[in-house]
């Protein structure tokens, strides 16, 4: 059995031509409308990043202008033990001493709460150049390169050196 209606190369059907392709101008109207939307969202997604880039801005002066709050906030009672300190001139000796104390307590927590942390070393630790500075090499009993004696406390914040430890250093035998 045959039939005379030819069967499309492909085998998917015939499909009709659009208006848009048989008509250029309504394919123009369509692109310069595909434009405008696109043209539209640039706009709108590079004031988004503007707003975001201003907002950013805004937010690192804060940070800048207030990252010393907290630390300030635990320094103001080391302040006040020191006013007091000086508000009786006519304290003893013994007092006055304890009252430094004190207030050296209060300064060493307020430190360490803002993770200010003291480098002491003790005598024979060997000696680190990123923590500790050497102001001379003295003989010594101990083993070369080690700390004999602390002249200044250094100091660390978060693991960053914020001054060096003065120390002196045994030179080798």
């Amino acid at each position: 059995m045959t039939t005379d209606t030819p069967l499309p190369e492909d085998g998917a059907g015939a499909t009709e031509p659009t208006a848009a392709e048989l008509n250029p101008e309504i394919k123009i109207a369509e692109l310069e409308g595909r434009l405008a939307e696109m043209s539209d969202a640039y706009l709108r997604a590079k004031a988004e990043v503007e707003n975001v880039r201003r907002r950013a801005d805004e937010d690192i002066a804060k940070a800048r202008k207030f990252a010393v709050e907290a630390f300030a906030e635990a320094m103001l009672p080391v302040m006040d033990s020191m006013e007091a300190a000086i508000a009786t001139p006519g304290a003893a000796v013994e007092t006055v001493l304890e009252g430094v104390h004190a207030t050296r307590r209060q300064l060493a927590s307020a430190l360490e709460r803002n993770k200010v942390i003291e480098v002491n070393p003790p005598a024979g630790t060997k000696f680190d150049p990123h923590q500790h500075q050497a102001i001379s090499m003295v003989p010594a009993e101990q083993d070369a390169n080690t700390v004999v004696t602390v002249l200044q406390k250094g100091f660390l914040i978060a693991d960053r050196v914020l001054r060096p430890a003065l120390v002196t250093v045994a030179a080798p035998k």
